[in-house]
């Protein structure tokens, strides 16, 4: 008899064990925890780290993420505005922020993974497809003026990447609520073109190359004819102003040497006849020169004088 209160004592014991055992749980930093009873939602969502109880047997403790996660959506080949395919990975992050809403609309993380595929990449989709190829690839914060005054005009911009990624999680962020999930923020992992459109684009970019490079030679060749015309002009007045006084000193050498030519002249007329006459016989006169000349003629004078 004795022995079998003892075992019943035991038995008692255990049970009251594994009911306290089952009636308490740890909640562990970073996470958060919703009760259950029967499978229904018992209270609002514990967020507390700690010892927390429980109806043992009765509740059961589901535990979720209070941290934030990472979504990583397929990556996919768009058409933009303007008929051009792009090629973009999307990455975002969220939370749990209503664990309550979020496991009876969702349950668990790898459906919230796959209900954020749906809405993400259909917002992606819609604003892509409501934009033209520049404002997906070029972002927003690209600023013109940083380029030379020769590069290639660029189009302007209404958006840019980073808008649209902003536009992306302000339209997405209108759905997720409702699972009990925020989405902290949308962005592009990467965007591309494809291969038909890069070989365009690399095109394009060698013809704009192309043709900043002829620019800067017709720049070169202006530059270098408006110097050669300055030095041309500069020659010139060069030239002139040396002709002008080689002019000015020949006239002052002429003027001194009639002066002198003058002045011997009124010194002894008879020897100036003489010898000018004797230069015109050096110049006039060759070997085989023959001249008729009249008795009277002054250029005979000093011949016949000679004779």
């Amino acid at each position: 008899m004795n022995k079998i209160i003892r075992t019943t004592l035991v038995l008692i014991v255990i049970a009251l064990i594994f009911t306290a055992i089952n009636g308490v749980y740890i909640l562990q930093e970073g996470r958060q925890a919703i009760i259950t009873q029967f499978g229904r939602p018992v209270g609002q969502p514990i967020t507390v780290a700690g010892l927390h109880f429980k109806l043992p047997f009765v509740q059961e403790v589901t535990f979720f993420e209070k941290k934030i996660l990472i979504w990583d959506g397929d990556p996919n080949q768009i058409p933009t505005n303007d008929k051009t395919f792009v090629y973009l990975d999307v990455t975002a992050r969220w939370r749990i922020s209503d664990a309550l809403i979020f496991l009876q609309a969702v349950n668990n993380e790898a459906r919230a993974q796959s209900i954020l595929d749906d809405i993400i990449d259909g917002t992606v989709r819609d604003l892509v497809n409501k934009n033209d190829l520049v404002e997906i690839i070029r972002s927003s914060d690209f600023s013109p003026e940083t380029m030379t005054n020769s590069a290639v005009e660029l189009e302007k911009l209404k958006y840019g990447r980073n808008v649209i990624s902003t536009m992306i999680h302000e339209g997405a962020s209108k759905i997720t609520p409702k699972y009990g999930i925020e989405l902290v923020d949308v962005m592009f992992k990467r965007v591309n073109y494809i291969e038909s459109v890069r070989l365009k684009v690399y095109d394009r970019m060698i013809s704009e190359r192309k043709r900043i490079a002829a620019e800067k030679r017709s720049m070169g060749e202006g530059q270098k004819a408006e110097i050669m015309g300055k030095v041309k002009r500069e020659f010139q007045v060069i030239i002139s102003s040396a002709k002008r006084q080689a002019e000015e000193i020949k006239g002052q050498a002429d003027a001194e040497a009639a002066s002198i030519y003058a002045e011997a002249y009124n010194q002894d007329k008879g020897f100036y006849s003489f010898y000018k006459s004797l230069e015109s016989y050096k110049t006039a006169i060759g070997a085989n020169t023959k001249l008729i000349l009249p008795l009277d003629s002054e250029f005979y004078k000093y011949l016949d004088e000679i004779k």
